[in-house]
């Protein structure tokens, strides 16, 4: 890898995207095969290759959750 910090940008209604020097591990630690510097992890659940995103999210209408930081005040 290139020795980059690792971001991590969560995109509104989709993947996180992770970018830099950082490993994919299984649940059993072993390393996942990327291709790519920058991937798109799935947070929505119903992608056909995970853990990448295939863009399901945009087919099954998934919308991130809402902050605090968000909503509009009350009162």
């Amino acid at each position: 890898m290139s020795g980059a910090p690792t971001r991590v940008v969560a995109c509104p209604d989709g993947p996180l995207l992770v970018r830099g020097d950082f490993e994919v591990v299984d649940a059993d630690g072993r390393p996942v095969e990327r291709t790519r510097r920058t991937v798109a992890l799935c947070r929505c659940g119903s992608t056909g290759i995970p853990p990448w995103c295939d863009g399901s999210h945009k087919v099954v209408g998934y919308r991130t959750p809402r902050t605090a930081a968000e909503d509009p005040p009350r009162g």
